[in-house]
């Protein structure tokens, strides 16, 4: 398949008219317009080694942060170099969709092992081979829910706001009905979801951890959901997995999450993948592909596609799912290196990530930072305090620091990983205390 598909203008107006555009302008009106390049500005006539060195000249002017205190959805791990070298095989970078078994059975062991893993890591009984990121996985798992006489589906406050409007958009397409459960200092508030779930109940979403960092009591919140007759979805942190208590141990039906952590760099937001398992009811219902082990005519062991993206065999308004396809770049990317770090190494990533985050948020409560929830945290906490978070975080962009995310008036959302020193949380402290003047 090429990579360039020429077109005429008169080609590129027909398609803009079939999907109801007028213009470019009007196709990218979603995306705010102080991200938007208006005019490169670029001299005509420039030959090709001109107008790369031009280009790169334009890219040095971007700011890259060495030093990253922000989460929020996606975070800065260390990446084992095997996973790159592995990755870029030309025998995984080119082959792309392995129905004829025969000659696929690389790249269908590779999508096998990563379900494995995943399966190890939720404790579930089937994974599929990913979907396009982890807010389209919650929203797919909401989907999968669904039933005639059970179209409500309930999400916590405390969720990603991302993937609460990924999920609001399916539902909006699937005509399912989606009703937030507040939130009680800082995590979902049991009594109102016990109140509020009835026998039109789907699901209940929850994350965890939770948007601010917080361990809710999933155990508590999934038995309520249970009692109701509704299904029970944990979004899930796949790093604070191999610390706590698996998604199975606390009674989700279906597990989801980002697999960003897993391997995959940061990237300017892509491209992720969202990981989805499920209990053995639920296996039939997963979206995507699922590989599957078996023995071929000779009893040698061989790999199938158990289940393959039942969406491109139907009619669009039959269909029950929106993927047609599966991450499998990034899904291998995510095996190797769960792989390579193997159980041990991951407990570790995740003992670093848990206890720098504790590191950071004493440092920044003597700077004069208070933690807003007095409850137990991962990597992510927020904090309060009366001086402006945008003066704080432009003190730290100036000192080559990428601070929290301000997500309310006086509040920011703080992270700390692995990547983070000793040396670079007190130097980031330092900045927070001159400006806050503590």
């Amino acid at each position: 398949m090429g990579s360039y598909l020429p077109n005429t203008k008169q080609e590129q107006q027909e398609m803009l008219s079939e999907i109801g555009r007028d213009s470019f302008d009007a196709l990218f009106a979603g995306i705010p317009e102080e991200v938007k390049v208006k005019e490169l500005h670029l001299p005509s006539g420039l030959s090709e080694m001109e107008t790369i060195r031009t280009m790169e000249e334009l890219a040095e002017k971007n700011t890259i942060f060495r030093h990253i205190f922000r989460g929020a959805g996606a975070y800065h791990h260390y990446i084992p170099a095997i996973v790159s070298s592995v990755s870029s095989k030309e025998e995984f970078l080119t082959a792309y969709t392995p129905y004829q078994a025969e000659i696929s059975q690389g790249i269908l062991q590779s999508i096998f092992e990563y379900q494995t893993m995943i399966c190890e890591l939720t404790g579930m009984d089937a994974s599929n081979a990913s979907v396009y990121d982890g807010a389209t996985a919650a929203a797919e798992a909401v989907a999968m829910c669904r039933e005639r006489k059970r179209q409500t589906a309930y999400v916590s406050a405390t969720v990603n706001p991302q993937v609460l409007s990924v999920i609001r958009t399916y539902c909006y397409g699937s005509g399912t009905e989606v009703k937030l459960v507040p939130e009680k200092e800082g995590v979902t508030d049991q009594e109102a979801l016990a109140a509020a779930l009835d026998d039109t109940s789907a699901c209940f979403y929850l994350q965890q951890p939770n948007y601010y960092g917080i361990f809710e009591d999933a155990e508590a919140l999934g038995a309520a959901a249970h009692k109701a007759g509704a299904k029970f979805i944990m979004g899930c942190n796949p790093i604070a997995l191999a610390l706590m208590k698996t998604p199975a141990e606390c009674g989700a039906d279906i597990a989801v999450g980002e697999g960003q952590p897993l391997g995959l760099g940061l990237s300017f937001g892509g491209p992720y993948l969202g990981f989805m398992a499920a209990d053995a009811r639920m296996t039939r219902k997963l979206p995507g592909r699922i590989v599957g082990e078996t023995k071929d005519r000779d009893g040698r062991r061989a790999f199938v596609l158990t289940l393959q993206a039942r969406e491109q065999h139907i009619r669009r308004e039959k269909a029950s799912s929106n993927i047609c396809s599966n991450q499998a770049l990034c899904a291998l990317k995510a095996g190797v290196y769960m792989a390579a770090m193997g159980e041990a190494g991951m407990k570790q990533a995740a003992s670093l990530c848990l206890s720098k985050a504790h590191y950071l948020q004493e440092s920044l409560a003597k700077a004069g930072l208070s933690l807003k929830y007095e409850k137990p945290f991962f990597h992510e906490f927020v904090t309060v305090s009366d001086t402006d978070p945008e003066k704080i975080l432009s003190a730290l962009e100036q000192n080559g620091i990428l601070g929290g995310l301000s997500i309310a008036d006086k509040e920011i959302l703080w992270c700390a990983t692995e990547m983070n020193t000793k040396a670079e949380i007190d130097a980031a402290a330092a900045v927070v205390k001159e400006v806050c003047g503590a």
